[in-house]
């Protein structure tokens, strides 16, 4: 039998564009999952170079490595820094407006 190689995938190195990590992070939110959230935010991070992300967030490397890892919880502080270094806002959006206006 011949044995096949497999090797983890890693979405950091497939965000090339900013229409790409932009649709990347919308489709994480959507879920309303925090460990994917947090996930997805954390390979945005890698991918755009976690120690420029790091310094302009003013956090530590190594602790955002750790912050955005499977295992990680960052705090809401951190992850408000992070996404404003990635050039994003966290920004509350309704689930639905009536036409009246108010939200259901």
């Amino acid at each position: 039998m011949k044995t096949v190689k497999t090797t983890i995938w890693d979405p950091a190195k497939y965000l090339e564009t900013e229409a790409e990590i932009t649709a990347y992070l919308a489709d994480a939110f959507s879920t309303n999952d925090t460990g994917l959230i947090v996930a997805a935010i954390g390979d945005v991070a890698r991918a755009r170079s976690m120690s420029k992300v790091a310094e302009d967030a003013a956090c530590g490397r190594a602790s955002l490595y750790k912050s955005f890892s499977s295992n990680g919880n960052p705090s809401f502080d951190t992850v408000v820094k992070v996404m404003s270094s990635l050039g994003y806002v966290i920004s509350p959006t309704p689930h639905h407006v009536a036409s009246s206006g108010s939200i259901e």
